[in-house]
C-alpha cells in the first residue's frame, strides 16, 4: 500500500541549521499535516526512486523549485514533466525551472533517484522575482515491497468473493517493449481490493499477486526464454474474467533496470563556445525515438528549434550544424533535448579567447559560385589568409592589414569542372594565432584533423605542445616520422574533447637534430605538420633567390636558397617603406637546401622595390625585386554586334580577358552615362568570360559604354548602338 510522505513545513526565515534540527525532531513527531498552507509537497518512494508532487496553494506563481538532500544522501538522476528542466549545481542542489509557472491550485511532479532509500528532501519554492515563497522538507517513506514471483503450484486454486475485474480495471507492463527472458514490472489499479489474481503470459501461468485496499498492485514477473515474438499478458480473476495486453517482444537482453537507465545524452558541445564556432551536435537516446532540440539564450528565450530521430542503435545527430553568430550575446546558453517523455539539459558558456573569428557566409557552395568569408581579427595587425582545396593545395591566399574596425572579408571565385569538390580550409594566421575555417565546395563540409605545434624549432631537452582541432570526441592517432624517414614513436592515441580540440605533450628527449614530420591519422584521412629539433642559428654563407625579378600586387613569391645543413633561418618580407610585412622561421634540410612559398605581396601592397632578408645568427643575405601595379590594361574588353532577335532586339557579345581567375561585374551605361543594366560573369582557367547583352526596341541610338571590374583591375569600352 502506498504511504504518503510525512511533511514538515518551515518558515522562510528558518536557517539551514534549524532545518537539520527539525528534521531529527520530525522523525519522532511524524506530523501528517502542515501548519502553513502555501506550498504542499508530498512524496512517495519505491526503493531508490522517489516521486515528489508540488501543489501551489500560495498567492504567488512558483517559477522555480529547488531540492537538496540531507547528509549522507546523494542524487543519482532526476526526471521532470514536459516543459520543465532541471540542473544540479556544484552545491548538490537540483534547480527545476520552466517557462510555465506553477499557478495557484496547479501541481507538478518531479522524479529523483538517490543512492539510498527513504531520503529526507529539503525544498524551496521561489516566485517570478527569485524570492522564496516557502521552505521545508519532506521525508519519503518506503512503499510496500514489490511482490516477487512465488513458487507456482499448478493444482492450487484461489477462491475470492465478489467480482475481481471491472471494466475500468487497467494494468501496464514496464518496459513496454520487453525481451524474452527479461524481468518486467507490472502495475495496475481499479481492481477489486484485497484479492488474489493469476498472471499469464499467453496460456502459461507465470505467477500471482494480491491487490491492496485501494485495488492497486505492483509486482514483477519473468518472461520465459522461449516466448514467441508477440505475446499476450493476461490477468485472471477467480471467476474467470481477464484483462489482456498484447505486446511485441524486443531483441537481446533488456532487464527492467537497464530500460529505466536509458538516458538521452548530448555531445559535440564543450563547456566553452566561441563566436563563429560551428557545432555538430549528436548523442544517444532510446532507439527510434523522435527528438526535439531547443537552444535557449542567456535570457532563456528559445532561439533555435530542431527535430531529429534516433536510429535503431539509439544514436542521433542534427542534420545541419549550428553556427554561432559573430554578434551572439555572451553568457550562459542551454540546449534541451526531449523525446516527449524524458529530456536532458546541457549548458555552455559563450565567451572567447579567440582573436580570429571568421566564417563562410554559406556552409556549402555549388561549383562556379563565389566563396565568401567574413569575420573579425585583431585591428592594426597583418593577417595572412590561405585557402586550400581538399588535397591541401593552395588555391588562393592574401595578406591584409586589418583596419581599426577589425572586420575581415575574403572571397574566391570558383570554376566549375576545374576546382576540386570537397571540404576546403581557410587558414587564418595573425601573429602566433592560427585558426582553421571549413567550407564545403559541392558537398557539405566534414571536419578533418588539423595539427599545429607551439614552436617550429625545439631543443632535445624541450617538450613540444601539439594542438589538435577536429570532430568533437573523435579519437585520432599520432605518428612521428624522423629525418631519415624512420618511425620515431609508436602510434599514440589522442581523444579530442567535446569542443573538438585536443593537446598532447611530446617529450623530445633522445631526438637527434633534423626535420621531423608529425602525422595525424583518422580512418582513411591524415594531416601532417613539420617541426625541427636541434637546429642552430649561425649558418655560414647564405645564397637566396626568387624565381622572378618582378611581381604584381597579390602575387605569390617562391623563395629558393642554399646554406649549411640543418640550420635555422629567419625570413622577413619588407616593403619599400622598410615595414616588415611577414616574418617566418624556416630550416634548411640535411643538404643545406631551403625553399619557402608562404610569402605573398598583399592586395593592398604598394608599388616599388621590395626585399627579402634571410638571416641566421650573424649571417645574412638580401634579395630585391620590383612590385608593379595591376593596371587597367590587365583587363581587356571587346564588344561585337551579334544576332538580331525578331520582336525583341539587337544583341551584342561582350568578351572580357582578365589577369586572374575572378568574378567580373559588368555595368552597361547609356549615352547619358547612366547605368541601365548590370551583368556578372566568372572567368575560365584561361581568364576569359563572355556574356550577351540585348538592346531592346525602347532604347535610343547612341554611344553606350561597358564598364567591367574585378577585385584588382577594371576597364571600359564604348560602342555604337544604331
Amino acid at each position: 500500500m502506498k504511504t504518503m510522505a510525512k511533511v514538515k513545513k518551515l518558515p522562510i526565515s528558518t536557517t539551514l541549521l534549524s532545518v537539520i534540527t527539525l528534521f531529527s525532531i520530525s522523525i519522532i513527531l511524524a506530523p501528517s499535516s502542515v501548519y502553513a498552507e502555501e506550498i504542499s509537497v508530498k512524496s512517495i518512494g519505491l526503493d531508490e526512486t522517489t516521486i515528489i508532487t508540488v501543489t501551489n496553494e500560495s498567492m504567488k506563481d512558483i517559477k522555480s523549485f529547488r531540492i537538496w538532500l540531507s547528509e549522507n544522501f546523494n542524487f543519482e538522476s532526476f526526471k521532470t514533466e514536459k516543459n520543465w528542466i532541471g540542473e544540479k549545481n556544484s552545491q548538490g542542489v537540483i534547480v527545476f525551472t520552466s517557462s510555465d509557472s506553477i499557478k495557484i491550485g496547479e501541481s507538478v511532479k518531479f522524479g529523483i533517484k538517490t543512492d539510498k532509500t527513504n531520503p529526507a528532501i529539503n525544498w524551496k519554492g521561489l516566485d517570478q522575482n527569485n524570492l522564496a515563497i516557502e521552505t521545508g522538507f519532506v521525508i519519503s517513506e518506503k512503499l510496500s515491497n514489490v511482490n516477487k514471483n512465488p513458487e507456482i503450484n499448478p493444482e492450487q486454486n484461489q477462491y475470492n468473493k465478489g467480482t475481481g475485474i471491472f471494466s475500468e480495471s487497467k494494468f501496464k507492463i514496464i518496459p513496454n517493449n520487453p525481451n524474452a527472458g527479461s524481468t518486467i514490472r507490472v502495475t495496475g489499479e481499479q481492481f477489486a481490493s484485497l484479492q488474489k489474481f493469476d498472471f499469464y503470459i499467453d496460456n502459461t501461468k507465470v505467477g500471482d499477486f494480491s491487490t491492496d485496499r485501494d485495488g492497486k498492485f505492483i509486482t514483477t514477473m519473468t518472461i520465459p526464454q522461449n516466448a514467441q515474438e508477440r505475446v499476450d499478458f493476461k490477468i485472471k480473476s477467480h471467476e474467470g474474467l481477464e484483462k489482456k495486453i498484447s505486446l511485441r517482444l524486443g531483441e537481446g537482453q533488456n532487464r527492467i533496470s537497464e530500460a529505466e537507465e536509458i538516458k538521452i545524452s548530448i555531445e559535440g558541445i564543450g563547456q566553452v563556445v566561441s563566436r563563429g564556432d560551428v557545432l555538430d551536435v549528436f548523442g544517444n537516446s532510446n532507439p527510434g525515438k523522435a527528438l526535439t532540440v531547443k537552444i535557449l539564450n542567456p535570457n532563456q528565450d528559445i532561439i533555435n528549434t530542431r527535430t531529429t530521430e534516433a536510429d535503431s542503435q539509439g544514436k542521433w545527430a542534427l542534420s545541419e550544424s549550428i553556427s554561432i553568430p559573430f554578434d551572439a550575446e555572451f553568457g550562459k546558453y542551454s540546449i534541451i533535448v526531449s523525446d516527449g517523455k524524458n529530456q536532458v539539459l546541457k549548458y555552455w558558456e559563450l565567451r572567447t579567447d579567440k582573436t580570429i573569428l571568421i566564417q563562410p557566409l554559406e556552409q556549402m557552395y555549388e561549383p562556379g559560385e563565389l566563396i565568401q568569408f567574413q569575420g573579425t581579427a585583431l585591428p592594426g595587425i597583418t593577417l595572412e589568409l590561405i585557402l586550400e582545396d581538399p588535397l591541401g593545395d593552395e588555391v588562393s591566399s592574401d595578406v591584409i592589414e586589418v583596419d581599426e574596425s577589425g572586420m575581415v572579408n575574403f572571397e574566391y571565385q570558383t570554376t566549375e569542372n576545374d576546382d576540386k569538390e570537397g571540404t576546403w580550409a581557410l587558414i587564418a594566421t595573425q601573429k602566433d594565432n592560427k585558426e582553421f575555417i571549413y567550407v564545403g565546395y559541392g558537398v557539405y563540409p566534414t571536419i578533418p584533423i588539423n595539427v599545429k605545434f607551439d614552436q617550429e624549432n625545439y631543443q632535445s631537452t624541450d617538450t613540444a605542445t601539439i594542438s589538435l582541432i577536429g570532430k568533437p570526441s573523435d579519437t585520432v592517432k599520432l605518428l612521428i616520422i624522423g629525418p631519415s624517414g624512420n618511425i620515431q614513436e609508436a602510434e599514440i592515441e589522442i581523444k579530442l574533447q567535446e569542443d573538438g580540440r585536443g593537446k598532447y605533450e611530446l617529450s623530445l628527449s633522445g631526438y637527434n637534430s633534423g626535420i621531423y614530420t608529425a602525422v595525424i591519422k583518422k580512418a582513411n584521412s591524415q594531416s601532417t605538420e613539420k617541426f625541427s629539433v636541434g637546429l642552430q642559428l649561425g649558418s655560414g654563407k647564405i645564397e637566396v633567390n626568387t624565381t622572378k625579378p618582378e611581381y604584381r600586387i597579390g602575387e605569390k613569391i617562391l623563395l629558393l636558397g642554399e646554406t649549411n645543413s640543418n640550420v635555422l633561418l629567419n625570413v622577413e618580407l619588407i616593403d619599400p617603406t622598410e615595414k616588415v610585412i611577414r616574418t617566418l622561421e624556416i630550416p634548411s634540410n640535411n643538404l643545406g637546401i631551403f625553399t619557402e612559398e608562404r610569402l605573398r605581396i598583399p592586395t593592398n601592397g604598394i608599388v616599388g622595390t621590395w626585399k627579402i632578408l634571410v638571416t641566421s645568427g650573424v649571417n645574412q643575405s638580401t634579395i630585391e625585386f620590383d612590385v608593379i601595379s595591376n593596371l587597367v590594361e590587365d583587363m581587356q574588353i571587346s564588344v561585337e554586334e551579334g544576332i538580331k532577335i525578331p520582336g525583341f532586339g539587337q544583341t551584342f557579345k561582350i568578351d572580357i580577358l582578365t589577369s586572374q581567375k575572378a568574378s567580373v561585374i559588368i555595368e552597361v551605361l547609356d549615352y547619358n552615362l547612366q547605368v541601365i543594366d548590370t551583368l556578372n560573369c566568372n572567368t575560365t582557367t584561361e581568364y576569359k568570360c563572355e556574356v550577351l547583352w540585348t538592346v531592346t526596341k525602347d532604347r535610343l541610338p547612341g554611344t553606350y559604354t561597358i564598364k567591367a571590374t574585378d577585385s584588382i583591375s577594371s576597364a571600359e569600352k564604348s560602342f555604337i548602338v544604331n
